[in-house]
Formats: C-alpha cells, structure tokens, sequence
C-alpha cells in the first residue's frame, strides 16, 4: 500500500529488514499486535506478500528491496517516507541465515562479499537512510539483529561471524555518534527456532531432541517471540543504548564438553 502523501498517525512505526520470514516475520507480528503500524523490507517477493496477507492492510506496508544494493535501499525509503512521516524504531535484520562458507583457502572474495553486504552494509545503508524519518520522533531507536557467533564461532563461518561482529562495533559507534537523539543497540540471538515461521514450502515444525535443549540452562531452544520481546524492550528502554544484548537461553555461558 502507498499514499500520496505521508500519514500523520501519532501511532508508533517500526520498520523491519529480512520481515518476509523468521525473526523478522515474528517482529511484525508481534509489534501489529502491540498497535504498531509496521513496515516490512526483503528481496523475497512471495514470503512479503504471505507476510502482508497476516497484516491490517491501513497499518502495514511491505516493500520488495535488496538491503544491501544502495539505490534499491533509496527508493525503499523514499516510498516509505510518503507512507508515515517518521519510523520510531529501525530493526536492522537481514542477513544470510546459513552461517557456514566452506574452507578458508576456498572462500570467494564474491561470497564472503554477499554475507558482509547482506548485514553490515544492509544495516548501514538502511540506518543512513532511515535517519530524517528517526529524527522526527521523540525516543527512536535502531536495533541491529547481531548473533551469539560475533562472540564466539563454529568451524568455517568467516565471513558470517564477520559480519555480526561489525553489526556490534557499528552499534556502540553509531550510540555515540547519534546519541542523545537516537539510541542504537543490538540483539544477539542464540540458537532460535524459526521454522514455524518461514515462508511457503518452507515453513516447518520444530523437532528438538532433549539433548538440544539440554544445552541451555532455561531448558529450552528460543523461540522468535524471545527475540521479538527484547526489540520490544529496547524500543522503550530510554536509558539503554549502544548495548549488546545477549538472548541465547544461556548457551554461551554453559561449558559443553565432547561425549
């Protein structure tokens, strides 16, 4: 949906990057059900469409856009600056989900390239955009979606532990920088189930062993709801910024050894 002029709805507007599927498709979910008018970003046409049927119509727009090519992310704000006329918070969530690049000695510079655009340049070039429409409310803030592996890595995941831990030093840079009109922290979910909330053929039902849950010390894998609750808090929490906040069930504070 667009309008030919911006909307001047006092209700607060989130703006969601990767929201056809997973953490970002729970995000809008759960932020239109909390009164939110929402706004969805991704290159995946079928999941945003399947995403827009779940959503009131006059309070959400998506917008088809590949966040890490420049003029793609110009127009996308362009057309989202003649629907409202300010974002209170920015959730940058791109990214490629599958962290695993292969062997070191065979990595593309074009490959490791596309994880590090996927998320970090995403992430900048929606922030700068997003910047005028931040600036015309009172309290907003940007949330960057990090990932436990920016502290600590699995085999032959280079270019994606890369990317999240820019994702981290970009948070606490920007929170000095855009402070004291705007705060920017980040989420850094753990192992998160998001089959239940892919788009399409896609979409499955979790099928953890005991063993998985185990791993945490709350007794459970997380869910998108975790993540989508603490960008909720962030975007009220006025005294908190350029903080990285671990969601993660305490997996990364428990010693697992080999069986």
């Amino acid at each position: 949906m667009t309008r030919s002029s911006a909307s001047s709805d006092p209700r607060r507007v989130i703006v969601v990057t990767g929201a056809a599927s997973g953490i970002g498709r729970g995000t809008m979910l759960h932020f239109a059900a909390l009164g939110w008018r929402v706004v969805g970003l991704d290159l995946d046409g079928e999941g945003l469409a399947e995403l827009a049927a779940m959503l009131p119509r006059s309070d959400a727009l998506t917008v088809l856009c590949d966040v890490g090519r420049e003029s793609q992310v110009r127009r996308a704000f362009a057309r989202i600056a003649a629907w409202t006329d300010g974002i209170d918070c920015l959730v940058n969530n791109a990214g490629i989900a599958d962290p695993y690049c292969g062997p070191l000695d065979k990595l593309a510079l074009a490959d490791w390239q596309r994880w590090i655009d996927a998320s970090l340049t995403a992430a900048f070039l929606c922030s700068r955009e997003a910047l005028g429409l931040l600036r015309a409310r009172d309290g907003a803030s940007i949330v960057h979606v990090a990932s436990t592996r920016a502290l600590q890595s699995e085999p032959e995941s280079f270019a994606y532990a890369a990317a999240k831990g820019g994702l981290c030093s970009l948070t606490h840079a920007m929170a000095v920088s855009l402070g004291p009109e705007l705060r920017v922290n980040a989420v850094l979910p753990g192992w998160i189930e998001t089959g239940p909330w892919q788009s399409g053929d896609r979409r499955r039902e979790p099928a953890q062993s005991e063993q998985d849950k185990a791993q945490h010390p709350v007794g459970r894998v997380g869910e998108v709801r975790d993540i989508a609750e603490t960008i909720a808090w962030l975007a009220d929490a006025g005294f908190v910024t350029g903080q990285q906040i671990v969601v993660d069930g305490g997996m990364t504070r428990k010693m697992i050894y080999a069986q």
